[in-house]
């Protein structure tokens, strides 16, 4: 599935693509996420994603229009093999759990170490813990999360992918914080083609996901297999 808000956005005015993963065990809401985030809208009836998704967003970051590419994938261990395709190019992740599963919180750290051993080391991650609107049914203290978050330098949000509540906020957080680290790319690539060296500068228009469509074409056909 491919869905835009484009926000009236022309897509010759586009000055960055930003892939962004999101990770998490099966059913703690984040195609819900994605759905509020991308379209405003919530489904009663969703079912597990099947393989690989993705859906964009375009907005304005620092008077630069930014379109968001976050990609979604089934959370059951029989979809990993699309591991090494799925984090390629990825700028940024959004790792979630259910504050009603402690089980989907517990299985956190295995996620970042699939993170740190397979996506770029300048990956900027969120940790959301979702469905805080079911506050009575809580298996997750914020603290908890609040104190993993700070031991490995990740930002946290609680969000609520039914009221929306903090889910815009978790995504601009990490899209802001991506622009930043492009942007120091930036400084970085400059400094080095006045010393005569040549960067690649992952997020700009025209060189993020140069090879998008076969890209694309290779999570399809790997979110397909019965791996």
């Amino acid at each position: 599935m491919n869905s835009e808000m484009n926000g009236g956005y022309d897509d010759q005015k586009i000055d960055y693509v930003y892939k962004v993963v999101v990770i998490g065990d099966s059913a703690v809401g984040k195609t819900q996420m994605l759905s509020r985030f991308t379209r405003n809208e919530f489904y009663f009836d969703s079912k597990s994603t099947i393989g690989v998704e993705f859906q964009t967003r375009t907005l304005s970051i620092q008077t630069k229009v930014v379109k968001a590419q976050i990609w979604d994938t089934a959370g059951q261990e029989r979809y990993r093999a699309v591991t090494s395709a799925y984090y390629r190019g990825a700028l940024g992740a959004m790792l979630v759990y259910d504050i009603t599963k402690r089980q989907s919180f517990d299985h956190v750290a295995r996620w970042v170490e699939e993170l740190r051993a397979h996506a770029d080391k300048t990956i900027v991650i969120a940790l959301i813990g979702n469905k805080a609107d079911l506050e009575d049914k809580r298996a997750v203290p914020s603290e908890d999360a609040v104190e993993f978050a700070e031991n490995q330098g990740l930002y946290f949000f609680e969000t609520s992918a039914l009221t929306g509540d903090n889910v815009e906020a978790a995504f601009f957080k990490l899209l802001e914080e991506i622009y930043s680290v492009v942007s120091k790319k930036a400084l970085d690539q400059d400094a080095n083609k006045s010393n005569g060296d040549s960067l690649t500068l992952k997020g700009l228009k025209i060189d993020v996901n140069g090879s998008q469509d076969m890209e694309i074409s290779e999570m399809k056909k790997l979110s397909s297999c019965s791996c």
